[in-house]
Parts: C-alpha cells; sequence; structure tokens
C-alpha cells in the first residue's frame, strides 16, 4: 500500500482524487491537507519514521497559509533528515511557463503536472513509486 499526501484546498480536486483512486483501484493510505504549513508539520513529526512517510505527495500551487512554493522551500531544508526519499509531484491548473521553469530548478520536485489527472496518469505514477 502507498501512503499519498494530497496538499491542496481546491475541495473538487479532492474529490475527484479520491474517487480516481477508487475507480483504478489503486491501494493507497490517502492523507489530505489543505495548506503547506499543516502537511510540513506532519512530516517533521514522521521525518524518522519511514513507515510513516508518504510516498508521494501531490502538492498545489496556490493555497492558504503557506503555498506550494513556500513549502518547497521548508520542505527542500528538512529533506536530509526525512528518513525516505518522497516522490514530490506539483499539481497545478495553470499552464505557467514561468511556474513550469521554476519547479524545474528546485531537486526536490519528481514532476509538474497539469489538473485534472487522467486516471492512467494516477497508475503510473503509483506504479513508479
Amino acid at each position: 500500500m502507498k501512503r499519498f499526501y494530497l496538499i491542496d484546498d481546491d475541495s473538487i480536486f479532492v474529490f475527484l482524487t479520491r474517487k480516481t483512486l477508487q475507480v483504478a483501484n489503486l491501494s493507497t493510505d490517502l492523507t489530505v491537507f489543505e495548506d503547506g504549513q499543516k502537511a510540513l508539520l506532519d512530516l517533521e513529526l514522521s521525518a524518522n519514521q519511514p513507515g510513516l512517510l508518504p510516498d508521494i505527495i501531490f502538492l498545489d500551487l496556490n493555497m492558504p497559509v503557506l503555498d506550494g512554493w513556500g513549502f518547497l522551500d521548508k520542505y527542500q531544508q528538512m529533506a536530509p533528515l526525512m528518513s525516505k526519499k518522497i516522490a514530490i509531484y506539483i499539481v497545478s491548473s495553470s499552464i505557467s511557463p514561468s511556474e513550469l521553469e521554476r519547479s524545474q530548478g528546485i531537486p526536490v520536485v519528481t514532476d509538474f503536472l497539469t489538473k485534472p489527472l487522467s486516471r492512467s496518469k494516477f497508475v503510473e505514477i503509483f506504479e513508479e513509486a
């Protein structure tokens, strides 16, 4: 079973993600955070317990409290302390070339994906993790 964090305040995307995982019959433990600050706190508490850390994080960029860019800045400082490598996918509804380019300069980012995601894309990501 893959552990999966979805850090996104878009309730429609969260709902669609849950449904897609269910329909694709992917065995996941999904935890949803509405802002990056809550997710960082959870990661800090689990940093030395690999069984509690997610395998995959889907990260939205535009959120209240701490947005995706702020999350990535803080996560990069924490990453060396994590007891396992976590695949981080930025998921965004915008197709901004500047956001894509910025994300490519961040070593902890696995890929930049545009919402909505297809079922086959979910399957591909979960098979790679």
